[in-house]
């Protein structure tokens, strides 16, 4: 399971921060007025607490999420110790949770099983004699890991990764996606960049596979090593980036048996999906054909030996936090320390928590959302979300650059957009996982099998509009474009994201910016290839989607010329969805803040203006102190740009400048032809 790394190491981009914030609407005391807000509007808003705030030894960061995730987790914690003290009957939600927790606890356990846990697939790769062999063996662990829709990074730990979603073609029904895979370091820019600082981490990731081969108890550990590591920089040279997997039109490529045979040769692939479980299903969408088509040819012409060293390397790396101390010790000191710059790895105790949230995410989401999210705050905040969007069904309808046909196909889909607040209607059932009290890697093992088993069933079925991508208990927000949906977690909806005691310019410049986001990505690159009911098609006059692309491009371009440090830049192109969404989104926002004072002057609060209020919340939301390797991490495997470009997305809103008096000379100014207005 790929979550086993992601609780070894701990990389949280949010965490619990020094300073809370006691008051209730924008925090004085982080700003730092000694920084012109025209030179840069993020360190003005943020460079106080910048100043006094120190990053803990276990974390790689700390920001303007912190408060969120660091009382959230609290919560959960919470959950787990009552259903702990419940003493809760066999098989239910409160039991699974509890038993899963102890046996992560449970070091003793753990160090006592060893290896003995990986033994049954050990011997299973040791038994791999022919390529029919083997393909058996990569189909086994093909695994429901990867989800182009939902920003996960486009890698999988197994050679191709599933994904099953509402199809492209016939957005009625669930479809199964594959997508490439094959490599342990988030994507292939670790292995291709030539910058010094990658060439280090691909240094000490050679060190760290011959040490993990050490561990488990092979010889030649660093022979092993140098061929798995020669496979993976093969496997990563076949592969698409980032930016690339962003094109949804280059992803829509249905392919039957014999697509996979004729373009993809080099895999026995009506083996590998017989042992996938996948032999009766008739056609997938391939989301990377060129991909596919490297990495078969590179199972034809590996030697088996370098294959079985892949397979057994893949094996202890996906499960090294269930592993003895020194195992999962090794895998945080390379991925904590070296590739984030994480000084320490946090409490257990924390891990575990992470851990419970990832495997039985809906059964702690059901208790939360009772205990944290009354129905009255639930209607508030659909309230907030209603009015955003009937800001942006005007806008559209003010719209001067587009056709009216297109038009027309743009406010039905923001009409048809299905908005999810707080937790789902309804919640997944767990009646078929087993989770053992002294087990966590069978637990672990069994659970990663669950999800499969839970994604192949919904192949072929009516899709489910009402189902979340995400738990009551994340602090986050998603747009589902398949789906053409937006999920609120009830995480996010609590101060000082959106706090009830605030003033209605500092919600609407913090909350009302990240509801306006996520509407917003309904039209960006991505989600203006989906119609209404969330199927690709092309609903754009070519006039219109030039325009489109023109003003993009625009966008794409200012932050190309963002330097976080000597020589790297921001991707523009890479993160041009985010960009565009965090920009219309802003734009949203300040429009129904202005709506809702119907016709009244704002009132002025700790001598800010209203609109000094709503741009002041909108930066602070990004506040973030990060460490560089996280930074550096961000920037490659990131659909976002760091948060100290989100903020500066004000220097495109005319009222901005007047707000705080930005004017010709000013670092972020912008002449107003060059301000750059999408929606």
């Amino acid at each position: 399971m790929k979550l086993l790394r992601v609780v070894a190491v701990s990389v949280l981009f949010f965490a619990p921060a020094l300073v809370a914030q006691t008051t209730h609407g924008v925090a004085l005391d982080h700003i730092d007025h000694a920084v012109k807000p025209g030179d840069n509007f993020y360190q003005y808003a943020n460079g106080a607490w910048m100043e006094k705030t120190v990053i803990p030894p276990d974390r790689v960061a700390v920001g303007g999420f912190s408060i969120v995730m660091d009382r959230t987790n609290k919560r959960v914690a919470g959950i787990i110790e009552s259903a702990e003290k419940a003493n809760a009957a066999s098989g239910t939600n409160e039991r699974k949770i509890a038993d899963l927790y102890h046996s992560y606890m449970d070091t003793n356990a753990i160090d006592a099983e060893g290896l003995k846990p990986l033994q049954p697939m050990m011997e299973q790769i040791a038994a791999i004699h022919t390529r029919e062999q083997l393909a058996r063996v990569l189909g086994e662990t093909l695994r429901a890991d990867v989800d182009p829709m939902n920003n996960t990074n486009f890698h999988t730990l197994n050679l191709f990764g599933l994904w099953v979603g509402p199809d492209f073609n016939d957005s009625a029904h669930y479809t199964a996606y594959l997508l490439q895979g094959g490599l342990v370091l988030a994507n292939r820019a670790y292995y291709l960049d030539a910058s010094a600082s990658m060439e280090k981490i691909r240094e000490a990731y050679q060190r760290h596979i011959a040490t993990m081969f050490t561990l488990a108890g092979f010889d030649d550990a660093a022979e092993r090593a140098a061929r798995v590591y020669a496979l993976e920089d093969a496997i990563a040279k076949v592969q698409w980036s980032l930016a690339e997997n962003e094109n949804i039109h280059k992803a829509n490529n249905p392919w039957t048996l014999k697509d996979f045979e004729a373009k993809a040769p080099g895999l026995n692939w009506k083996t590998y999906f017989e042992a996938a479980d996948l032999g009766h299903q008739r056609s997938f969408i391939v989301w990377e054909p060129s991909a596919f088509a490297g990495e078969a040819a590179l199972v034809a012409k590996t030697p088996l030996a370098t294959w079985k060293d892949w397979l057994r390397f893949h094996l202890i790396e996906e499960n090294a936090s269930a592993l003895p101390h020194k195992m999962a010790a090794e895998e945080f000191d390379f991925f904590g320390r070296t590739v984030y710059g994480q000084q320490e790895q946090r409490p257990r105790s924390q891990r575990g928590v992470m851990l419970v949230n990832a495997v039985l995410g809906d059964a702690v989401g059901q208790i939360y959302a009772r205990k944290y999210f009354p129905a009255a705050e639930k209607a508030k905040v659909q309230a907030l979300v209603e009015n955003l969007i009937a800001v942006y069904h005007k806008r559209l309808e003010a719209n001067t650059w587009l056709a009216p046909s297109t038009k027309a196909e743009a406010i039905k889909k923001l009409g048809t957009l299905r908005v999810g607040v707080g937790y789902p209607d309804t919640w997944r059932s767990y009646a078929g996982l087993e989770i053992k009290r002294d087990d966590l890697m069978g637990n672990l093992m069994r659970a990663s099998l669950f999800d499969y088993h839970y994604e192949l069933s919904r192949i072929g079925t009516p899709v489910n509009r009402s189902e979340w991508s995400m738990e009551p208990q994340t602090v986050n927000a998603v747009n589902l474009p398949l789906d053409n949906g937006l999920n609120f977690p009830a995480a996010i909806l609590q101060p000082p994201f959106y706090d009830p005691k605030a003033p209605d310019a500092f919600n609407y410049g913090a909350i009302g910016s990240v509801i306006g986001h996520e509407i917003s990505h309904t039209f960006d690159e991505e989600g203006s290839t989906f119609d209404a009911e969330g199927q690709v098609r092309n609903w754009w006059t070519p006039a219109d989607r030039a325009h489109f692309e023109k003003v993009t491009a625009e966008l794409a371009r200012q932050y190309d010329q963002y330097e976080p440090f000597p020589g790297v830049f921001v991707n523009g192109k890479q993160t041009i969805n985010e960009d565009i969404a965090d920009l219309a989104g802003l734009r949203d926002a300040y429009e129904a803040y202005h709506l809702s004072l119907k016709g009244k002057k704002a009132p002025v609060v700790d001598g800010l203006t209203g609109d000094q209020q709503f741009f002041l919340a909108f930066a602070q939301n990004w506040a973030t102190k990060m460490r560089p390797g996280a930074l550096r991490a961000q920037i490659v495997n990131d659909p976002h740009a760091p948060a100290m470009y989100r903020a500066e997305t004000v220097r495109n809103i005319n009222a901005w400048y007047k707000a705080f008096d930005v004017k010709p000379g000013d670092k972020l100014y912008l002449p107003p032809d060059k301000r750059v207005r999408i929606w």
